[in-house]
Parts: structure tokens; C-alpha cells; sequence
């Protein structure tokens, strides 16, 4: 966004809004940038490039021209900057969102047994399945614990 005040244009300068700066100095925890009206911000060595960045200078050098999101202002006037958040926001504009087709019936079911006898059978069969399991849950639990657990009554 820009205003305009005694003859000239200026930057309103506000978080989301894309900048371009150029490079002015480098150091391990991040790249500072000279932004228009005299401005300036810091790129945090995080805010760089979605990949691990062990050397600033491998993705940015001096003097280079970049664009960058302004993700931050704190009260001192001091501007964080981020490439790797305008980035992500491109490719995320950029790449379709993957469409889910609901079916209606649950993946993780065995439906191959499922017209095996009345639904009183079935439902006796899973009684017996979940009591099984169960009791296997509660010996694991009881060796884990020690032989001298005993429940409480």
C-alpha cells in the first residue's frame, strides 16, 4: 500500500505485504535488507528457504536483489521478513488441492466376511474377538506391572 505526503510517494509498510529489497549484509543468523524509503529488515536465517539452510550465503549474496513478505513490525519499528512464507504461499496458490473421494465405507474394515451368517453371529463373533484381545491387553499389563499386582477391589 502506498500514500502520498509532501510531494512523494511512500511505502506504508504493514505485515503481509510483499517488498522488494536488495542485500546489504549477511551474517550467520540471517541477511539484511534495504527496503524502499529508506527502510530496512532482516531475513532470519529460518525465514530463508523451506530447506535446512547451513550457509546463508549458498541462497542469498550481497547485493542481490530480492522479494520477501513482511511477517513482522515490533514496536521499535524493526521489520522481519520472510522469502521462504512468500514461497510457500506461491506454491500453495499454485498446486491444486489434492480432492479425497468419500465413499462412504470405512478403509481399515474387513469386508470380505461380511455376509457371514445373521447379525446376532456377527456381533457374537466381535463380543469374542474384543474379549480376546482384551484379556491380552490385561496379561501384557500384568507382566509389565510385575506378578505382585493384584487389581483392587
Amino acid at each position: 500500500m502506498h500514500f502520498f505526503t509532501r510531494g512523494k510517494f511512500f511505502l506504508q509498510f504493514e505485515i503481509g505485504t510483499v517488498v522488494d529489497g536488495k542485500i546489504t549484509g549477511i551474517t550467520k543468523f540471517g541477511a539484511f535488507i534495504a527496503l524502499p524509503d529508506g527502510k530496512s529488515g532482516m531475513i532470519h536465517v529460518s525465514e530463508i528457504s523451506s530447506e535446512y539452510v547451513k550457509e546463508i550465503r549458498d541462497f542469498l549474496k550481497e547485493g542481490d536483489t530480492v522479494k520477501a513478505k513482511i511477517i513482522s513490525i515490533d514496536k521499535d519499528g524493526r521489520i522481519s521478513l520472510s522469502i521462504k512464507q512468500l514461497n510457500e504461499n506461491k506454491q500453495q496458490k499454485k498446486a491444486p488441492k489434492p480432492v479425497r473421494v468419500f465413499s462412504g465405507i470405512p478403509d481399515d474394515i474387513d469386508w470380505s466376511r461380511k455376509n457371514e451368517g445373521s447379525f446376532e453371529d456377527m456381533l457374537n463373533r466381535f463380543k469374542q474377538e474384543s474379549d480376546e484381545k482384551m484379556s491380552a491387553i490385561k496379561r501384557s499389563m500384568e507382566s509389565k506391572r510385575g506378578s505382585s499386582y493384584k487389581r483392587r477391589g
